[in-house]
C-alpha cells in the first residue's frame, strides 16, 4: 500500500512539474524577443519573404520542452502561414536545434509566402506551441511586425508599343540634265542635238515644272568642255564658245516655258573647262580599250597636259580608238536644271487624308497621321496606308500600334501578323507583339519578344524594366530604365523600391529627382509617390501636401492610403486622418 501511494505521488509530482515547466514558459513569454527582418514586411515580386530572429532569456527554455514557433500573417478574411521553427530543450532526444536552459540563445528562420492584396493591412504574429511529454499548450499570439508594404503595386502596367516613323520631306529637290555634243573644233549647236530624246525630256521637264504652282526653279548649271587633244588656246576658246552658245539656247527655252526669274544674275551658272582630263579618265576606266591600263598609268605619272597628250599619241594603236570612241564624248555642254518641289501644308495634308487620301503618297499619309490627335483619325489614315501600300510594313505596324493604344489587342495582333508576314525579324513589330503578350498577362512570352526586339528603340528597355520590377528584380529594372533614357513614374518607383536592397538614404532624393521630371506632373500617382517619399524622409510637408493633392485628384487614394504601411507611423496623426477621412 505504501508503494502504491509513493508511486502515485511520483506521477503527480512529474505531471505538476511538467505543467509547471510549460506554465513558466507561458508566464515568461513576454521576455522572449523577436526581431523581424525587414522591420516592415515588403511585397517583392509576387511574394513576401521574412526572416524572424527569436532570442530566449536565461532559464526560460525548459530542458524537456519542444517549442514550435510559426510566423503567421493575419489579415481580414484570412491568414498565411510561414515555415515553422522547431526548437528543443537539452534533454529532448530529437533532431531539432537545442536551446540551453542556462544561457538561452538566439535562433532564426527565413520563409516566403505568396502575396495577396489583402495583406496590405495585416499583422505578423508569432504563434508558439510548447510541448513537454504528452502535455502541450499554446502561448498567446504575439504581434511582431506590421503588415506588408506593397508599394510595388503602384507599378504602372503601361508597356510602350513602337510606331514606325514617316520619311516625309516637305521640300524635295530634283535635277534633270542633258548634253549637247559638238563636232571637233566647232562650237555651233547642230539641229540633230536638239532633237535627241534626252533634250526633249529636259525641255518637257522644264515646261511641266513651270506649270506647277508648287515647283520653284533653283537654277540652271551649264558646263562646257573641250576634249584634251589639240592646243590649249584653241580648246579654251572652244569651251568658252560652247558655253555661250549653250547658255543662249537654253535661255530661249526657259523664256518659252515662262520660267520665272531665269534672267536673274545667279539663275544661270556657267563654267568652261578647256581640257577635260577628268572626263577622259572616267571614260577610259569604263572602256574596254586595249592598253587602257597603260594610258591610265600615263595620266597618273604626268600632270602636264602637253606631255600627257604626247605620251598617249605615242601609243598609236590605242590612240586611233580613243579618237573615235572617247574624245567625241568630251566635246560637249552639259545642262542641269534644278527645282524644288514644295509639298502640301500641314492643314492641306490633314484635309486630304480625310477627304481624298488616295491622292497622297505613302510618306504624306504617314506624316498626316502624326498631325491628328484622335486615335480613330490616326487609325483611319494608317489603314489607308495598308490598303494603298500593302507592301509597306509601316502601315500594318502602326495600325497595330493604334489598336494597342485603344485596348483592341486581338485586332492589333491581326494587324501585326500582317507586318510579320512582310518581315518576321522586324524588331519594332516584335516589341509590339511583346506589348500585347505583356498586357494579356503572358510575361514569359513578353520577355521573349522583348529580347528579340533589341535595338528597336528605348521603349524596349522600358518594357523590360517594367517586367523586372514586377518580378522584384529592382537592380536590373533600374539599369533597364536608365538605358531607356525615359524619365517615367515606373523609373522613379523602381529607384525607391531598390532601397530595400541598398539601404542608401540618398535613394529617396534620387527617386524624387526622377519623379519631378515625369511628363505628366499632375497625375494623382505622381503626387502619391511624392507623399510616400515624404513619409520615408520624415518630411511632413512633403508628405501631407502631396497626399492631399493626390486624394483631391483621385478620391480612391484616401482609402488606399489608410491601409498603406508606408504611412503607418502617421495613422494616428490628426493631419493624416483629416486627409484620408
Amino acid at each position: 500500500m505504501k508503494k502504491l501511494i509513493l508511486a502515485s505521488f511520483v506521477v503527480s509530482t512529474l505531471i505538476l512539474s511538467s505543467c509547471g515547466g510549460l506554465n513558466k514558459m507561458v508566464k515568461m513569454s513576454p521576455d522572449v524577443r523577436y526581431e523581424v527582418i525587414p522591420k516592415a514586411l515588403e511585397m517583392h515580386g509576387d511574394s513576401v519573404e521574412v526572416t524572424v530572429k527569436v532570442s530566449f532569456p536565461t532559464k526560460y527554455f525548459q530542458k524537456k520542452a519542444i517549442l514550435e514557433m510559426t510566423p503567421v500573417l493575419t489579415f481580414e478574411g484570412g491568414e498565411k502561414v510561414f515555415k515553422s521553427l522547431t526548437l528543443q530543450g537539452e534533454s529532448v532526444q530529437d533532431n531539432n536545434q537545442v536551446v540551453s536552459f542556462t544561457s538561452g540563445g538566439t535562433f532564426s528562420m527565413t520563409s516566403k509566402i505568396s502575396f495577396e492584396e489583402a495583406m496590405r493591412s495585416s499583422d505578423l504574429v508569432a504563434r508558439v506551441k510548447a510541448t513537454m511529454g504528452d502535455k502541450s499548450t499554446t502561448i498567446p499570439d504575439m504581434k511582431i511586425a506590421d503588415g506588408v508594404m506593397a508599394t510595388a503595386l503602384l507599378l504602372e502596367n503601361d508597356p510602350m508599343p513602337i510606331a514606325a516613323d514617316d520619311k516625309f520631306v516637305r521640300v524635295t529637290t530634283e535635277s534633270k540634265g542633258a548634253a549637247i555634243h559638238f563636232v571637233i573644233n566647232k562650237a555651233n549647236i547642230q539641229g540633230k542635238e536638239l532633237k535627241k530624246e534626252e533634250m526633249k525630256a529636259l525641255k518637257d521637264f522644264v515646261k511641266e515644272s513651270a506649270s506647277q504652282e508648287n515647283v520653284e526653279f533653283k537654277g540652271v548649271e551649264i558646263s562646257a568642255y573641250a576634249s584634251p587633244d589639240g592646243e590649249l588656246d584653241l580648246n579654251t576658246k572652244l569651251a568658252d564658245k560652247r558655253m555661250v552658245n549653250a547658255e543662249k539656247y537654253f535661255a530661249s527655252e526657259l523664256k518659252k516655258a515662262k520660267v520665272e526669274g531665269f534672267e536673274d544674275d545667279n539663275f544661270l551658272s556657267t563654267k568652261a573647262t578647256p581640257e577635260d582630263w577628268d572626263g577622259f579618265k572616267k571614260l577610259m576606266e569604263a572602256s574596254e580599250i586595249q592598253d587602257k591600263e597603260l594610258i591610265l598609268r600615263v595620266l597618273s605619272m604626268y600632270s602636264d597636259p602637253i606631255v600627257r597628250e604626247k605620251e598617249i599619241k605615242n601609243i598609236s594603236a590605242a590612240y586611233e580608238v580613243i579618237a573615235e570612241e572617247i574624245l567625241p564624248k568630251l566635246r560637249r555642254s552639259k545642262l542641269y536644271v534644278n527645282i524644288a518641289i514644295i509639298g502640301y501644308s500641314d492643314s492641306m495634308l490633314i484635309e486630304l487624308s480625310a477627304s481624298n487620301p488616295d491622292t497622297l503618297k505613302v510618306e504624306e499619309l504617314m506624316y498626316a497621321a502624326t498631325l491628328v490627335n484622335e486615335l480613330d483619325a490616326k487609325l483611319a489614315i494608317y489603314q489607308k496606308v495598308v490598303s494603298n501600300f500593302a507592301d509597306d510594313i509601316r502601315g500594318h505596324n502602326n495600325t497595330g500600334y493604334i489598336l494597342i493604344k485603344q485596348g483592341k489587342l486581338a485586332e492589333a495582333k491581326a494587324a501585326l501578323e500582317q507586318a510579320k508576314s512582310l518581315d518576321a525579324t522586324n524588331t519594332m513589330v516584335l516589341n509590339n507583339f511583346g506589348v500585347i503578350a505583356h498586357l494579356e498577362g503572358d510575361l514569359t512570352a513578353a520577355k521573349e519578344f522583348y529580347s528579340a526586339a533589341s535595338g528597336a528603340g528605348n521603349q524596349v528597355s522600358y518594357n523590360q524594366g517594367i517586367l523586372a520590377t514586377k518580378l522584384g528584380n529592382y537592380e536590373n529594372a533600374l539599369n533597364l530604365f536608365v538605358s531607356s533614357k525615359l524619365n517615367t513614374f515606373n523609373f522613379a518607383l523602381a529607384k525607391l523600391l531598390n532601397y530595400s536592397l541598398t539601404k542608401n538614404p540618398d535613394t529617396y532624393d534620387a527617386s524624387l529627382g526622377i519623379i519631378t521630371k515625369v511628363e505628366n506632373q499632375e497625375a494623382a500617382n505622381v503626387y502619391y509617390l511624392k507623399a510616400i517619399l515624404g513619409a520615408r524622409k520624415q518630411d511632413t510637408d512633403l508628405l501631407f501636401n502631396n497626399l492631399r493633392t493626390a486624394v483631391e485628384k483621385d478620391a480612391a487614394l484616401a482609402a488606399y492610403a489608410k491601409k498603406d504601411v508606408e504611412f503607418a507611423q502617421y495613422f494616428e496623426d490628426a493631419t493624416f486622418k483629416g486627409i484620408v477621412q
